[in-house]
């Protein structure tokens, strides 16, 4: 373990402990840097995804006014910032008590064993403090080279789109398909370039960039894909710097797109570890009711709210009692394919449908069954919870457009958000771009040449968004682990 010289004795002190506890239970990390940091600097640690060097953004000081405001406010607390890195890297907020700083280093512990232990974060960037850190040097160096107001523009287009990415690739290129594999380099060898091209000169502010220096390894665009941002970045009538910047937002968004998809089972396994530690002997006589008390506060539920730390937690709990190896489900599984694994009629009834609050049908006297609550619950989660976007084709109508198509699941789109999106698409390939969905079961199709976007009916729509996606290598929906 790694400590931070400064981390009061009292604290130090406690880490040895609960990472003693930690590894005796059973728990195997990478090494552990806890910094602590006043609740101010933790809202901008967090208002940067975790990463304090990463690159300037408007959008990035617009999410720390809303954290600080919550904090001001007496709305919202964080109590811990924990980011999935070699080393792990955990940030503690000074005016926590003892107490709640123990219990948040054994949540940490717990986090920090499943990011290296879980098969979805295994393709991750382990070392993307770093990554991070270059990605700001090439951002601030294309800010010194072309303009603040070009950059943030640009950036402005691309980094609405770091949904519209295959969450399931990163795992088919490690492990599934061969071909796969040699079309999109993994995150460790795009890292590689990336840095790699670092130790080219540095930029002058009325310099070009270099085509050479920013050369992206060739790929074969394959449709139809749900990885639009990896098209975008090969195919698309991009410069070079332009290309490099969508680069580094595809490769932070597939950082990200883990937590996403496992955020339960991430916050289940932390609060069950953190409770486990702390009852068996971690704790004072004297802290044990202040303990109780902060623990049900993070996994309280209110009706209608799915907590991913309370359903989580019971999700690990419920495997234990049923005689599960929950070390190896900790392995294995995401959120969806947890659920279906796990939940039973007594889980479903007991926990799925309070959180889910009353369906319609429910509502109207037509109690759904546990099969239905849990088919529920499954719908909330699949492809992290986002919608499933493919890009189908991009020669639209013979005219280069590209079109995309929402694979409906029950969910309706945000439609502001869809012609926000599609907007940025047609900018990025200065050409229109379609996309076919459903909006209150009827058939629609939105069309966007640049910033003007429109929207007709249409029944082509109804035999393209069926759920499932047209690509026969794509996975299911709910793909288990």
């Amino acid at each position: 373990m790694k400590l931070r010289n400064d981390l009061p004795p009292a604290l130090k002190y406690q880490a040895v402990i609960i990472e003693d506890a930690a590894r005796k239970a059973g728990l195997d990390f990478f090494d552990v840097v806890f910094e602590l940091l006043d609740s101010k600097d933790v809202n901008g640690v967090a208002a940067y995804g975790g990463f304090p060097v990463r690159h300037p953004s408007w959008r990035f000081g617009m999410e720390y006014e809303r954290l600080e405001k919550g904090r001001q406010w007496g709305l919202s607390k964080i109590y811990e910032l924990v980011i999935n890195n070699d080393p792990t890297y955990a940030y503690l907020v000074r005016s926590n008590s003892l107490m709640e700083q123990k219990l948040v280093m054994a949540h940490v512990y717990g986090h920090a064993d499943f990011f290296k232990h879980n098969l979805w974060f295994e393709p991750s960037e382990r070392k993307m403090l770093d990554a991070m850190a270059n990605h700001s040097t090439r951002v601030r160096r294309y800010i010194d080279a072309f303009g603040l107001e070009t950059v943030e523009q640009f950036l402005d287009r691309v980094l609405p789109l770091d949904t519209l990415i295959d969450p399931f690739l990163p795992r088919r290129e490690q492990c599934h398909s061969p071909e796969a594999r040699s079309t999109y380099s993994p995150p460790s060898e795009r890292s590689l370039r990336t840095l790699d091209s670092l130790t080219a000169p540095a930029l002058r502010v009325d310099a070009p960039v270099p085509a050479s220096e920013l050369a992206v390894e060739p790929r074969r665009c394959k449709l139809p894909t749900y990885d639009v941002l990896g098209f975008l970045e090969e195919a698309a009538p991009l410069e070079a710097w332009q290309r490099d910047l969508v680069h580094l937002a595809r490769a932070e968004a597939y950082y990200f797109s883990p937590q996403r998809m496992t955020k339960i089972m991430n916050e289940g396994w932390a609060s069950y570890w953190h409770s486990r530690l702390l009852t068996g002997g971690i704790l004072e006589a004297s802290e044990v009711l202040d303990f109780a008390d902060c623990h049900s506060a993070a996994t309280y539920c209110a009706p209608g709210q799915l907590n991913p730390y309370k359903l989580g937690l019971e999700l690990f709990r419920h495997a234990e009692k049923c005689g599960e190896d929950i070390f190896r489900l900790r392995c294995v599984h995401n959120d969806v394919s947890l659920v279906h694994k796990l939940v039973d009629e007594e889980f479903a009834e007991r926990f799925l449908r309070p959180l889910l609050g009353r369906p319609a049908a429910e509502a109207s006297g037509a109690a759904p069954d546990w099969r239905s609550v849990k088919s529920a619950c499954l719908q909330q989660l699949s492809w992290g919870g986002l919608p499933q976007i493919e890009l189908v084709d991009a020669d639209g109508e013979g005219r280069g457009e590209l079109v995309l198509v929402h694979h409906h699941d029950g969910r309706d789109l945000s439609l502001g958000r869809a012609q926000a999106t599609l907007s940025n698409l047609s900018a990025l390939w200065k050409r229109p771009a379609q996309l076919f969905t459903l909006l209150e079961k009827q058939g629609k199709k939105l069309v966007a040449k640049g910033s003007d976007v429109s929207m007709v009916d249409t029944n082509e729509a109804e035999a393209r968004c069926s759920a499932g996606g047209s690509d026969p290598k794509s996975p299911p929906r709910r793909e288990a682990g």
